[in-house]
């Protein structure tokens, strides 16, 4: 068994997933070259990947769609690369549960570290440390509870007040942890933004509005009255729970 991480493409143009699998091979990854969504359900039966890279524009399929069934079934990264610039369509893609969302045409070596990004963020030691969190605050340890929620950092696992385990996205997850490493204080999007996604932070980016949207939908018993993460008009969102060691 192969021990390179593995990355399948996409898209129903040969020439792109030639052109993507070529590159990423030669920058240490495995790849699987695909043009329909029925073969990327198949391959996720037997061979999993670690990341999808998917176009929307797949002739007579719904690559949102495909993406929600991704996102349904099985944990890998997924980052959309489309001609569909329209912020709209990015948008709805980070809401059925993109990591990230790349325009055509691409700069591949900027393609690349926004793969690696997502790769990291996916990596059981990836869950982000916060080294001027207050004592009270319990960071240090891989398992916080709040409001009956408990947040495994190591597993990048969520569990329920029912004991039921929660599916998340890498970004997510991601911003997650960052409140639950600053409970009760008020975080910027900037903030956010920098804490989630580093340097690939836009201005004007809305991926913290969206993520925090999906989690509210997730956490809440109301998502349209949210008691756990609320808004901050004109400052940003605050964990309200108490955090502990769980």
């Amino acid at each position: 068994m192969s021990t390179l991480q593995h990355i399948t493409v996409l898209d129903d143009e040969a020439d792109i997933t030639q052109l993507l699998a070529s590159y990423l091979h030669g920058h240490g990854f495995r790849v699987s070259q695909l043009h329909s969504g029925q073969a990327l359900m198949d391959l996720m039966a037997a061979d999993p990947p670690d990341l999808v890279l998917l176009d929307l524009g797949l002739p007579g399929e719904d690559g949102f769609a495909i993406a929600r069934q991704l996102r349904e079934h099985w944990h890998c990264g997924l980052v959309i690369v489309t001609g569909r610039g329209d912020a709209i369509d990015k948008i709805v893609g980070l809401e059925v549960g993109a990591d990230d969302y790349v325009t055509k045409p691409f700069d591949l070596r900027e393609l690349l570290a926004r793969v690696r990004a997502v790769l990291r963020r996916l990596a059981p030691s990836a869950a982000p440390t916060n080294a001027t969190a207050t004592a009270a605050t319990p960071t240090d340890r891989t398992r916080l509870q709040f409001a009956g929620w408990v947040l495994d950092k190591a597993a990048r696992r969520l569990t329920s007040p029912k004991d039921e385990d929660v599916p998340l996205t890498t970004g997510e997850f991601d911003l997650l942890c960052t409140f639950a490493q600053h409970p009760g204080h008020v975080l910027s999007r900037d903030f956010l933004l920098e804490q989630t996604r580093g340097r690939e932070a836009a201005p004007f980016d809305r991926t913290i509005d969206v993520q925090v949207g999906r989690l509210r939908k997730k956490l809440e018993a109301d998502a349209e009255d949210p008691q756990i993460i609320k808004s901050v008009r004109g400052a940003g969102y605050v964990l309200v729970p108490p955090v502990t060691a769980a």
